[in-house]
């Protein structure tokens, strides 16, 4: 993927069929969904593939326990074959994780294993594995640093843990190999209409590193923006209500010697009714995750100290070894895009994260709710609803049975670095023939400068913190260490995508600062 290149072969084109607004999960799946069934398609991102929500999940592909728990049948379903489906398309980064829950009560030991026996038999053909039922000796076996004080037993069942802000990245070029034209930090700024409210024609686009302005025309425009979905509806109607309820989720960032087991710890219920997840990741552990409703959307949310304390009370409930916070390497914060609910007394963890396609009198189509292991069907919905909509003509959707970019069994390359690469992994091995491109871009990580040459010419970053952020995750693993990665980073960006020595500096200070938000005081 080549920014300039998809900039201007966009504002070749005299008009699209479809022009998608966001480029996380929803937005990336909508482009393929579109482009593959033979649509004109673009997209636009106003900062960079999966910087908001899509790359602050929890990194689990599930069909969601809790969502069973509340009752949402229709949503469990719907998730598990979504999640057996990634699992097939995209096996360089979605995987099988083993999971166990430890119980306190022997009633909740069998309550929890019926449970998820019947979660298992919605999964059916795409099941990951089966629910077993352990005494409490066995529980300690599998977690070897949980407390085990009034320890009655456990249950051990099977989900899907995924990286997202690559999965994000390689939706992106997906999406371009099948014809999409795509970019990241161009910025929809207005739209263009006919002499009716109704007639929405296209979108007025502003290249963020430029300011300039471009119109682009377009049978059908989505909005695909997750938390940020009403700023674009007042855009388009400036009498437009509040549809979106921001739900912020914390996660914090360990070394995994807290858990000692490639087992993930789930806790069913924590002092707020929240479920809390313990999960190795990439060999740290990440814990997670909160409920915290925020009034306004940000692009760079920051953890709130009662959330950081909430996480680590609750955490170390269960585990032998305290967790403190010196021992954080990393804290993120994501918001949730929840639809509002009619009574606003409702805590946020209860609210359906079922998705919406809502059509605009414009004609404008925005998708509403959802998450991360349905974006799929999300996508399929949403192309439908436009095909019916703006009278398109009719396509059959073909993303069930289609490939993602890297796509290949990680059975060859377990325990590699670059493993996360798939497919691709080759040719970065080839650009480490290069000995300055072998160096490590931090001593006490895989990572190489090959990574970085790899990021800026494939996979379209354009900043430091593009690269240390969501083309590798060092940002997510170790703060501190991305930040003395910067430097080195920024250098080699600057010769490689011919920048000056302030273009470095900025670069530099930019990702300082908002690393700085990653660290714990």
């Amino acid at each position: 993927m080549n920014r300039s290149l998809e900039l201007k072969k966009i504002q070749q084109t005299e008009k699209f069929d479809i022009v998608v607004i966001g480029g996380g999960a929803s937005g990336l799946g909508v482009a393929i969904d579109a482009a593959s069934r033979g649509y004109k398609t673009a997209l636009f991102e106003a900062y960079d593939f999966g910087k908001g929500t899509s790359s602050k999940s929890t990194k689990l592909v599930h069909g969601g326990v809790r969502y069973l728990a509340q009752g949402d049948v229709g949503l469990v379903f719907e998730a598990l074959k979504e999640r057996g489906l990634l699992a097939k398309n995209a096996k360089h980064l979605v995987g099988k994780q083993p999971f166990v829950i430890p119980n306190y009560s022997t009633f909740d030991n069998y309550w929890y294993a019926t449970g998820l026996k019947i979660y298992d038999w919605m999964s059916r053909s795409l099941s990951l594995g089966k629910t077993t039922m352990l005494n409490a000796q066995e529980t300690k076996e599998y977690l070897p640093t949980l407390e085990e004080k009034n320890l009655k037993g456990g249950v051990l069942y099977y989900d899907g843990q995924f990286d997202d802000a690559r999965l994000a990245i390689n939706l992106a070029q997906t999406a371009n190999e099948n014809g999409a034209r795509i970019t990241n930090y161009c910025e929809v700024v207005g739209f263009l209409k006919g002499d009716k409210k109704q007639n929405l024609k296209g979108v007025v686009v502003r290249d963020k590193f430029t300011d300039q302005t471009f119109e682009v025309k377009s049978k059908a425009v989505i909005n695909a923006t997750g938390v940020f979905i009403d700023h674009l509806l007042s855009l388009d109607d400036k009498d437009h209500k509040k549809s979106i309820k921001p739900s912020q989720g914390i996660h914090l960032v360990v070394d995994q010697k807290f858990l000692q087991t490639e087992y993930a710890l789930m806790i069913p219920k924590t002092s707020d009714g929240r479920v809390l997840f313990a999960v190795p990741w990439h060999d740290k552990l990440v814990i997670g995750t909160t409920d915290t409703p925020v009034d306004e959307a940000s692009i760079d949310p920051q953890a709130l100290e009662t959330e950081i304390e909430f996480v680590l009370a609750n955490i170390n409930e269960y585990l032998t070894e305290t967790v403190r916070r010196e021992d954080v390497l990393s804290v993120f914060a994501g918001l949730r895009p929840l639809a509002m609910p009619k009574d606003d007394s409702k805590g946020t963890k209860e609210i359906s994260r079922s998705h919406k396609i809502l059509v605009s009198e414009s004609g404008m189509l925005t998708i509403s709710g959802g998450k991360w292991t349905t974006y799929r069907k999300i996508a399929e919905d949403a192309i439908d609803k436009a095909i019916r909509t703006h009278k398109l003509p009719d396509s059959e959707c073909v993303t069930e049975e289609l490939s993602i970019h890297g796509n290949v069994s990680k059975k060859s390359i377990d325990d590699h670095p670059l493993q996360y690469y798939g497919a691709d992994q080759s040719n970065i091995e080839a650009f480490m023939q290069h000995p300055e491109l072998s160096e490590k871009i931090h001593p006490n990580y895989p990572y190489v400068m090959a990574q970085v040459v790899w990021a800026i010419r494939y996979e379209m970053a354009q900043t430091v913190e593009d690269v240390l952020a969501r083309r590798i995750r060092l940002l997510f693993f170790d703060a501190r260490a991305a930040q003395e990665s910067a430097e080195r980073v920024a250098t080699l960006m600057a010769t490689e995508m011919n920048h000056s020595e302030d273009w470095v500096n900025e670069q530099i200070e930019s990702f300082t600062a908002l690393a700085q938000q990653y660290i714990l005081q």
